[in-house]
């Protein structure tokens, strides 16, 4: 009789375990769901970033370009060195406005850290549970 009851009590525990550890699964992939969202945040701002100094840098570039090739151009350079040199500034800076917005797309900051560690930890649990 006593085997029996064990049995059950066996199944119970199992049946419990099994339970607690669709419950974790479940908030795990809760955690997984909100740190995507918060990256995917981070990605728009990102575009935002972008977007917002493409528009504003362009004329504000353009016509200080003009100027700097209008004061070569008084100041005795031919005007397609003074043209060249005024395309080379403006290549500089496009450089590090990208710089700048492929820096907040970097892959390893959009990774789900607390998500992973969370898994590792879940995994020892579960490990700990089999035993």
């Amino acid at each position: 009789m006593s085997t029996q009851s064990d049995l059950r009590t066996i199944s119970t525990l199992l049946g419990d375990a099994l339970s607690q550890f669709a419950k974790l699964f479940q908030n795990e992939v809760d955690l997984a769901k909100a740190e995507l969202g918060e990256n995917l945040q981070q990605v728009g701002w990102a575009v935002g970033f972008f977007a917002a100094g493409a528009v504003l840098v362009v004329p504000a570039l353009v016509m200080a370009l003009f100027a700097l090739s209008a004061a070569l151009i008084a100041s005795g350079w031919s005007q397609s060195i003074s043209y060249l040199v005024s395309a080379v500034v403006a290549a500089v800076l496009a450089g590090v406005l990208f710089a700048v917005g492929m820096n907040r797309l970097d892959a390893r900051k959009l990774a789900p850290r607390e998500t992973m560690r969370q898994l590792e930890k879940d995994k020892d649990t579960v490990k700990e549970m089999v035993r």
